[in-house]
């Protein structure tokens, strides 16, 4: 294997005539040379399936099966882009993402046909996976061999999206060579091999799945196992059935597997690395401690612009230090001067949260690669020749950097970014509202959560059933939108200039004098938020290390 292979195309053709195992998917397996055969079939339907002149674009809303890679593959082949379709999307959000990119094929299956009825999606051809009609469809190619003649290494493949705090999508690009070094990359990193297998149950829609796992598979030439959606109690399970060593993982998935029964033969396992963000440094502990497997820590802005790798001498709590060749710093962006090191207290608390937290931001080159038709996203990115990376972060002397959120008018939100001016444009039509804000807070173990304060109309009381449910009435509020906390204010506090004091809310968080309504973790329904609450939540923080991260 040739591992200098510069386009994605050249990598699944490396596939071709080679029967090892290539993937596992419930109990099937297909070889990497079915594979190929399968990704030329596929890129030969796509390139007559486009319209002459259209871009060569090709939305992807599935569950993790066979088809994502294969389809992934086919676009290589092709010098075609897929966009990642995100499920939890709902109503005209998810219509715009398709129209936006410009897709003149959709695949899907049947289980995500419902997301689509009634929405308008003109000149939009519908591929529905496991049909007979699909079935024929890609029959009628087989017989294709892998061409990469099509494809060069700046050709786009991913279209995958990220929020802004307009709410306008942007759909970042990645191109063929960007993500076949990305790959390469972390395969000399980690010392991946052909021997290794990769397990990814992260969605593929995500850049962390596709850019993290398939594609240092691909360089390696190891085998993947598919899990159709990420599951905490079959996690395990699946790990030993395939024989898995790699795996990665984003946002509360390690603490949603340390939430399982634990069992005295936990640490039986083939596993020996998982790759990810967010775990928070007790769970990353604690899994290493059950199971037996270190846990990296790693940063990248999805745009990829910024990376972080974590080295030997990286302490508690650091994500790491800046990639080679990345001049990364701290930096207020209402100054654009570099914040001064954190200071830490004797118990390791962060003393100067005020002045040390600041945006990442990307000094030297870079490989951003823009949003698609979004110059103005573009222009926000990259601002006097720097990459804003629209991440929190504190740094210590020594240069390790500390990850500490988002920014002001983002959430991430269970590894998912959201923009606060989509949900408040949904909460907005609550009928008892006169005013809505969202903002985050952080979440006890990785990301936020999300806030919203409710100033009610004259008369009116806030009734948490009916909020709920209108909460579930709305068809465009995707599944992790929903508000954990509600603040209900009497008037909405603003500033000098009449808009909302969103710093004053985010600064106090749950801990208010208002009277404020939550849904516990596991819970649809809402209720009031009590002074025992605060004690325990609070020392969830504590216990995760993140407490300093409530004062900011």
């Amino acid at each position: 294997m040739d591992s200098t292979r510069s386009t994605v195309a050249e990598l699944v053709w490396e596939q071709w005539g080679d029967h090892r195992p290539g993937l596992w998917f419930e109990g099937r397996m297909l070889s990497r040379h079915e594979m190929a055969a399968g990704a030329a079939a596929r890129a030969a339907l796509l390139a007559d399936l486009l319209p002459p002149g259209a871009e060569p674009h090709l939305g992807v809303l599935l569950d993790n099966t066979p088809e994502y890679p294969l389809w992934l593959s086919a676009a290589a082949l092709a010098g075609a882009a897929v966009a990642g379709i995100n499920p939890t999307r709902r109503g005209p959000e998810l219509a715009r993402d398709i129209l936006h990119t410009e897709c003149r094929v959709l695949v899907t299956e049947r289980a995500r046909l419902r997301l689509l009825d009634g929405l308008d999606l003109p000149d939009v051809r519908l591929l529905v996976t496991e049909t007979e009609p699909y079935s024929e469809l890609v029959a009628a190619y087989e017989g294709a061999e892998p061409d990469v003649s099509k494809a060069t290494p700046a050709d786009r493949l991913l279209l995958y999206f990220t929020s802004g705090s307009t709410g306008a999508p942007k759909a970042a690009i990645c191109s063929q060579g960007r993500l076949a070094a990305a790959g390469r990359s972390l395969v000399g990193h980690f010392g991946l091999s052909a021997d290794d297998v990769h397990y990814i149950c992260m969605p593929m829609f995500h850049g962390n799945a596709v850019i993290a796992d398939w594609a240092p598979a691909l360089v390696s030439g190891a085998p993947v196992a598919l899990g159709r959606r990420f599951s905490a109690s079959r996690f395990l399970a699946d790990v030993r059935a395939y024989g898995v060593t790699y795996f990665t993982y984003v946002g509360r998935a390690v603490q949603y597997v340390l939430a399982t029964e634990e069992r005295p033969d936990d640490r039986d396992n083939p596993l020996r690395l998982g790759f990810g963000t967010e775990a928070g440094t007790a769970d990353a502990t604690a899994f290493e401690r059950r199971f037996g497997v270190r846990l990296v820590e790693g940063y990248g802005s999805s745009e990829g612009g910024a990376a972080i790798q974590r080295t030997p001498g990286t302490p508690p709590g650091a994500i790491g230090s800046a990639a080679p060749g990345d001049d990364l710093a701290v930096v207020d962006p209402g100054t654009r001067k570099e914040c001064p090191p954190a200071v830490f207290g004797g118990d390791g608390r962060l003393l100067n949260g005020d002045t040390a937290i600041g945006e990442l931001v990307n000094r030297g080159t870079n490989p951003f690669e823009g949003y698609w038709r979004n110059p103005a996203a573009d222009a926000a990115r990259i601002r006097d020749g720097w990459y804003w990376t629209g991440d929190l972060f504190y740094r210590d002397r020594d240069g390790f950097l500390y990850f500490a959120g988002r920014t002001d008018d983002r959430l991430r939100v269970d590894s998912e970014n959201l923009a606060a001016a989509v949900i408040e444009n949904i909460l907005a039509r609550y009928e008892a509202a006169a005013a809505v804000a969202v903002y985050a807070v952080p979440d006890p173990v990785a990301g936020d959560q999300v806030m919203a304060a409710l100033a009610l109309k004259e008369e009116r009381v806030f009734d948490p059933a009916a909020f709920a449910a209108f909460l579930a009435a709305q068809p465009d509020l995707g599944t992790k939108m929903a508000p954990r906390f509600v603040r209900v204010v009497r008037r909405m506090p603003v500033t000098a200039t009449n808009k909302i004091h969103r710093v004053g809310l985010r600064r106090e968080g749950f801990r208010c004098a208002d009277p404020v309504w939550w849904r516990p973790p596991g819970e649809s329904a809402y209720r009031s938020f009590t002074e025992r609450d605060v004690a325990e939540l609070l020392t969830e923080y504590r216990e995760q290390g993140r407490e300093e991260l409530l004062a900011r």
